[in-house]
């Protein structure tokens, strides 16, 4: 524990719970406008992101795409021998990943201004965490204990019933997989064990996978996702699931049967909210109650990242932490919408969104204008051999534009252009001024702006 001792009893002027995307964030940019930190982390400095999340698992689908390129190798010409997935090595190269980021990190969090506290905490009342016994006090207090895998009644895990954390460590690449949920973490799950040679299939209650997406987006990686060999099964409902030695037995609410040797639960996460409604921190549909300001019920302490109800996303996290330490700071920041937060799913195909869906544009504005671009007019989605397409939401029919969905092998490069476009409400007209390197994915949305501006160049009228 660095500095645990010496802390009993001092009060800094910002109490963080928790060390992942909120909470460092937050520790950060308060040590920067000169306010005393104190971060009580029970596990590693970054979290759910940086060890069972948003790193390792991009790690993996960075070797599944290795895995399909050298598959297809002799597609573009190359002669190359697959030989499977060496998934050991693939385990070392995600883990000198991950320890290069964490090492930073903690370099970065090596200042006067930050006490790190290593132990479990737990908010004792308003401003108080005490960790194994020791007491932390800060003037400002911030809950940043993330989120812990959802898993439905009636379920219990095991070595082969797994959520996302347990199946970042399988001994050996499943031949065949359930994967029980249709949002980001299973899709990204079910693309990588396809890329490794996977018979996989995916279960989604609702009526589309990517539900939170606009439905056009979810019907491209659908059927993208199946012309990989990935069953794609919506509207249908797992009512219990069993493990032995051989694998696992999945029954649906339908009653047909389907075995495979692992089944992973992938039907979101739940905020880490223990013990806080018994201090008096308001709970409402198990997140934290917060206004815009992220302040909750409680004076002088604030929630943020997965607590707080919204998108579980680490980069909201990173941004909920900068805002609440300026806050404290005095600095009145801007609150940003969730809408105006990028999404990515990093699946074989990219899906990248930001703003508001096509339905969501015409409930808001009563009206909106739409087009579609398809990415086999564009000369770098050709040579990497993907499609897609880029769909922009313009509000009505000469607003500025509300929402850009993006599909197709690393579109998510792209989503910069497309945030700021929505963030500063520009209109088509002013984007299709900007010129886009050719040939370049970018490219496509900047076609996609003249088209709607109505001058499109590589397309009909």
């Amino acid at each position: 524990m660095n500095g645990g001792s010496a802390a009993a009893g001092k009060c800094s002027d910002v109490l963080i719970l928790g060390g992942g995307s909120g909470g460092y964030a937050c520790a950060l940019r308060a040590a920067q406008l000169g306010l005393s930190v104190t971060l009580v982390e029970a596990d590693k400095l970054g979290g759910t992101c940086l060890h069972r999340g948003c790193i390792p698992t991009k790690a993996l689908l960075r070797a599944a795409e290795v895995a399909d390129t050298t598959r297809n190798a002799r597609s573009f010409g190359v002669s190359a021998t697959y030989d499977g997935i060496d998934l050991a090595a693939v385990y070392a190269y995600r883990e000198t990943v991950v320890k290069r980021l964490y090492q930073g990190l903690r370099g970065l969090l090596t200042r006067d201004s930050i006490t790190v506290v290593t132990g479990t905490g737990q908010l004792t009342n308003e401003l108080t965490v005490t960790v194994d016994g020791l007491r932390y006090a800060g003037n400002s207090v911030v809950l940043a204990t993330g989120s812990r895998p959802r898993v439905p009644a009636g379920i219990a895990l095991g070595s082969r019933i797994v959520t996302s954390d347990q199946a970042l460590d399988l001994d050996a690449v499943p031949q065949s997989a359930i994967v029980l949920g249709g949002g980001v973490i299973g899709i990204e799950f079910a693309s990588l064990w396809a890329s490794f040679g996977a018979d996989v299939t995916i279960v989604e209650a609702l009526p589309r996978i990517l539900a939170a997406e606009d439905p056009w987006s979810s019907k491209q990686v659908t059927k993208a996702l199946r012309a990989r060999g990935i069953t794609v099964r919506t509207d249908a409902r797992v009512a219990a699931a069993t493990e032995d030695g051989e694998g696992v037995r999945v029954t649906f609410a339908d009653g047909e049967i389907r075995t495979a040797d692992v089944l992973l639960v992938a039907v979101g996460r739940a905020p880490r909210i223990d013990g806080l409604s018994e201090v008096g921190i308001g709970i409402e549909n198990g997140c934290v109650a917060t206004d815009e300001r992220l302040r909750t019920t409680t004076a002088g302490v604030y929630a943020v990242g997965d607590l707080v109800a919204g998108p579980q996303l680490a980069h909201r996290g990173f941004q909920h932490g900068m805002f609440v330490a300026d806050e404290i700071a005095g600095n009145a920041p801007v609150p940003i919408p969730d809408d105006l937060i990028p999404r990515v799913v990093y699946s074989h195909p990219e899906v990248a969104s930001v703003g508001l869906t096509e339905n969501a544009a015409r409930d808001r504005y009563s009206n909106a204008t739409v087009l579609v671009y398809d990415l086999a007019g564009n000369g770098k989605s050709q040579i990497l051999r993907t499609g897609g397409g880029v769909k922009v939401v313009r509000a009505g029919d000469s607003g500025p534009v509300v929402g850009v969905h993006l599909v197709g092998d690393r579109v998510g490069e792209s989503i910069g252009e497309a945030q700021l476009s929505v963030a500063w409400e520009a209109l088509p007209e002013e984007i299709a001024a900007f010129v886009h390197a050719h040939p370049s994915q970018n490219e496509a949305l900047g076609e996609a702006m003249l088209a709607l501006a109505g001058r499109p160049l590589h397309t009909h009228r």
